[in-house]
């Protein structure tokens, strides 16, 4: 029954995503709102929906080990195995921007966390806690990467626009009243689902949440990356990884500490570790190795890296 409310769960989220953005988008558009700001707003933060859910509702139930782990595994898995397998199918050039600025951003929001979380390192304190301070100034982070997206939108003729479908006002509210609905019951699910399983099979929270849940909630941009690096759109599919990843920890962290702050567990900055490694390996990878390009054979190396991680997690729980 568990593993039924886990798969549920997960579906109900991932729907109620789409409904949310489709209605908000539908929503936005009728009252004249730009496509710029509607791409820039509400279907980047829809795509980050599962995770935001999650890690809420996480917080919520108590299991913030869910929360932090659920964070930082979406951020690993979108690096070493979504970008990884679409360089597989087909080798992914990187921007200007992305390169020198969005990928950097992913290095220093890992790095935040990092210095946010190791309160007994820095302060001397008597545990580890991303605090409701910590979060606010991770908000504060999101609020100026929005502020730079939009400044670059604005540079690149409308290229952020989204083709929205039209729809009555009625059918857009109903889309979204379903969507949040179905967020927050499939999140309240997913999670009570995943707390029964990680206890059934030894598995601590922080466990489950860097594999199974964020594997799960990152099914979203692993649909999206091999759908763009299949039809060569390799800018969709790199710059999807790298906002997602800024949104992980700026927003839904951040979102999340003020929410309730979260402990984090003694093992968890060998995660941030990996976390700022896999960064680091794409950073180098487009500018040191091959210019701008992560080729197959990198690819590869990101997916194999990705299965000794979670292999050692699996050995090491």
């Amino acid at each position: 029954m568990s593993i039924v409310f886990l798969v549920g769960g997960l579906a109900a989220i991932i729907f109620g995503a789409n409904w949310l953005v489709g209605g908000a988008s539908a929503l936005a558009k009728r009252f004249n709102v730009p496509d710029m700001v509607i791409g820039l707003t509400i279907v980047s933060i829809g795509t980050s929906t599962p995770e935001l859910a999650v890690s809420v509702m996480s917080a919520l139930e108590g299991t913030t080990g869910i929360a932090v782990g659920n964070a930082l595994g979406s951020n690993i898995a979108n690096i070493l195995l979504i970008l990884g397998a679409s360089a597989i199918i087909y080798p992914l050039t990187v921007n200007n921007n992305t390169q020198y600025k969005e990928i950097p951003l992913v290095i220093l929001a890992t790095l935040i966390l990092g210095f946010a979380g190791n309160d007994i390192f820095f302060d001397n304190a008597a545990s580890n806690m991303i605090s409701r301070t910590d979060g606010m100034v991770m908000l504060g982070f999101f609020a100026i990467f929005m502020y730079y997206t939009f400044q670059i939108a604005k540079s690149d003729d409308g290229a952020a626009a989204e083709q929205l479908q039209k729809m009555s006002i009625g059918k857009s509210v109903l889309l979204i009243i379903l969507g949040v609905s179905a967020l927050f019951l499939g999140g309240k699910y997913f999670v009570e689902g995943a707390i029964v399983v990680a206890k059934y099979f030894g598995m601590s929270e922080s466990l489950i949440g860097l594999t199974i849940v964020a594997f799960g909630t990152s099914l979203p941009e692993l649909a999206t990356s091999i759908v763009a690096a299949t039809k060569k759109n390799v800018d969709i599919a790199v710059g999807n990884i790298v906002g997602s990843n800024i949104f992980n920890i700026f927003f839904i962290l951040g979102v999340t500490a003020v929410i309730k702050p979260l402990p984090l567990a003694p093992g968890s900055n060998i995660d941030i570790a990996v976390a700022l490694g896999a960064a680091m390996l794409l950073f180098m990878s487009t500018f040191v190795l091959h210019k701008k390009v992560v080729n197959r054979t990198e690819g590869g190396i990101f997916v194999v890296s990705y299965l000794a991680y979670i292999t050692f997690l699996i050995l090491n729980q």
